[in-house]
């Protein structure tokens, strides 16, 4: 195992009712009697599946003063985060909460960076990845949509729109102060996106396991794990999308995959994400329909650089037969195929086309490679023409 530092500093409460039950005890340790807290959410989801009138309603028992941010966008905007930290520093936040998914949780907890910071964030932080060592704004979270693990780590995602960059960092003074979880928010969710969150989930699992280093160790032997259980709770709640006990296992499985556990001792990948963020960077495309192109193409460029890992996959993740396959590639093969198949069987897209591309982003498809980020812990980092090979092969 390669050396690495761990923590996590965000308090998480799971479960039915953990908003009426444990966010006022927060509220009154990070704010003054009278203080001010800031709600961010994003359009109607918040308030159809009773998040914001249960915060609101505990809030306004605390006596606090509340202001609201609200139309964060999917694939949050660095103009998005700047109006909101003037709103939070003008108005004098003690502390931030959203309520949403992942883009709500990032655009919230990017506000709560740039709010007491004098400088540039994005460019101190986001671009030129700096030390953070300035006070940060405590921001907690409500948890509706599961798939990111924003509410257990510092990343934040944001689009910069001039420049059509999608990064992020992550950086521990950034972690949420608490996290809320009840599963019961997540029955709301449209279908399209329980079918792209989760697909995230698994994603983020991927991108931490197939990369260095690949010897027998715990956070490959946990990521396996949870491979198998989201692949079987992915199918029981496409099944039965009411089925609570399946909600209650995803959710809590994109925590643990982007606590950083599984990620202790691996290089990481995430060049997938990489490609995946230009190409919402410039095409505003769904994040987890976007990764579902794009991962089964990718993988069958890499697999022979990874393969003993990939081997290992198949037959742990997907438990298939060595024996029923000619040879370690094949079987390899195999697994990628498994993925491309549950892909498929979810009703995500597979190619660009289904994403909704045309000619106009076809012809962007070069200037897209161009702009993206190469991952310097994949088994075999990209180049630009082949990342353009990828995006050719997805459409």
């Amino acid at each position: 195992m390669e050396n690495f530092n761990w923590e996590c500093r965000t308090k998480v409460r799971f479960g039915k009712g953990c908003v009426a039950r444990e966010l006022e005890g927060f509220v009154r340790e990070y704010v003054e009697p009278g203080g001010t807290v800031m709600v961010g959410y994003g359009g109607g989801s918040a308030k159809k599946n009773g998040a914001y009138d249960d915060v609101i309603r505990v809030l306004e028992q605390t006596g606090c003063r509340i202001i609201e941010f609200s139309g964060i966008m999917s694939n949050p905007t660095l103009a998005k985060m700047l109006e909101g930290a003037e709103l939070a520093r003008r108005e004098n936040v003690s502390l931030i909460i959203a309520i949403g998914g992942g883009s709500v949780m990032d655009c919230c907890k990017a506000i709560s960076v740039q709010a007491k910071y004098d400088g540039d964030a994005w460019q101190d932080f986001w671009m030129e990845g700096k030390p953070m060592t300035h006070e940060v704004l405590p921001c907690g979270v409500v948890v509706t949509m599961p798939a990111t693990g924003s509410e257990v780590n510092g990343c934040a995602v944001l689009t910069n729109e001039e420049t059509r960059i999608k990064t992020d960092r992550d950086y521990a003074e950034v972690n949420p102060v608490f996290a809320l979880m009840d599963p019961a928010y997540t029955l709301t969710m449209p279908l399209r996106q329980l079918r792209a969150g989760t697909f995230d989930i698994l994603s983020h699992i991927m991108e931490t396991y197939f990369s260095w280093s690949v010897e027998g160790n715990p956070a490959d032997d946990v990521a396996e794990g949870l491979m198998r259980g989201l692949i079987r709770d992915f199918r029981a709640a496409l099944a039965d999308p009411q089925d609570i006990q399946a909600r209650s296992n995803i959710m809590w499985t994109a925590s643990l995959a982007e606590n950083r556990i599984i990620k202790t001792g691996k290089s990481k990948d995430f060049e997938a994400h990489n490609m995946e963020h230009q190409l919402s960077a410039y095409t505003n495309c769904n994040h987890g329909e976007g990764l579902a192109v794009l991962h089964p193409v990718y993988y069958r460029h890499i697999y022979r650089d990874g393969l003993g890992k990939f081997v290992s996959w198949a037959k742990n993740v997907w438990e298939l037969d060595r024996n029923d396959y000619a040879s370690d590639e094949d079987l390899a093969l195999a697994g990628i195929d498994a993925l491309a198949a549950l892909i498929r069987e979810a009703g995500l897209p597979t190619t660009m086309r289904e994403l909704g591309f045309g000619e106009k982003e076809k012809e962007l498809l070069p200037e897209i490679a161009e702009s993206c980020f190469i991952s310097g812990g994949a088994f075999r980092p990209m180049t630009t023409q082949e990342i353009l090979e990828i995006y050719r092969e997805c459409w």
